[in-house]
C-alpha cells in the first residue's frame, strides 16, 4: 500500500466521520426547534384562559356597576349621589385601571408570545431545510441514507381555516 493510498483512506475516513456526525447536529437541530415550537404552544394555551377570564371579570364587573348606578337612578336624590360617589370612587381605586391594565399586560404578553411562536416555527423551518439540503446533497446524501437520517416536514398550515384569526367567545 502506498502513502497516497492510505492518505487518500484517511480523507475518506474522516470525511465520513465529519458527514456523520454533521448529520447528527442538523438532526438534533431539528428536534430541538420542534422543542421550541412546542414551548411556545404550551404558554399560548396557558396564557389564553387567563386573558379571557380577564376579559370576563372585567365585562362582569361593569355589568354589576351600570346595575348599581340604575338602581341609583330609582332612589331617592340623597341615596343618588351617595351611590354615585361610591361608585366613583370604585371605578377610581380598582375596577377599570386595574382590570384594564391586567387585560392589557395579558394581550401584551399573548402579542410576544405569537412573535416568539413565529420565530420558533421559522427557525423549526429553518433547521428542515438545512437537515434537507444535507440529505438531498451529493455525497451526504450517501451518509443520511446509509445512517437513516431521515429531515423532518416543514411546519405548514394545513387547514385553511387555521390561516384566520380564532374567534374568542366570552
Amino acid at each position: 500500500m502506498t502513502i497516497g493510498a492510505v492518505l487518500l483512506g484517511l480523507a475518506a475516513f474522516f470525511w465520513l466521520l465529519w458527514a456523520y456526525n454533521r448529520g447528527v447536529a442538523l438532526r438534533n437541530r431539528q428536534s430541538e426547534a420542534w422543542s421550541a415550537v412546542d414551548v411556545q404552544l404550551k404558554k399560548r394555551h396557558d396564557l389564553v384562559p387567563a386573558l379571557v377570564e380577564c376579559v370576563r371579570g372585567y365585562r362582569d364587573h361593569e355589568t354589576k356597576v351600570f346595575q348599581r348606578l340604575a338602581e341609583e337612578r330609582s332612589g331617592a336624590e340623597n341615596q343618588r349621589i351617595e351611590g354615585i360617589r361610591g361608585l366613583l370612587a370604585v371605578a377610581e381605586a380598582y375596577p377599570e385601571l386595574k382590570a384594564s391594565e391586567n387585560f392589557r399586560s395579558l394581550t401584551r404578553q399573548l402579542v410576544t408570545i405569537e412573535d416568539d411562536l413565529q420565530y420558533a416555527r421559522r427557525y423549526f423551518n429553518g433547521s428542515v431545510r438545512d437537515f434537507r439540503n444535507y440529505a438531498e446533497s451529493f455525497p451526504t446524501n450517501l451518509v443520511a441514507s446509509g445512517f437513516r437520517f431521515v429531515p423532518g416536514e416543514f411546519f405548514e398550515v394545513e387547514n385553511v381555516i387555521e390561516r384566520d384569526v380564532p374567534e374568542v367567545v366570552t
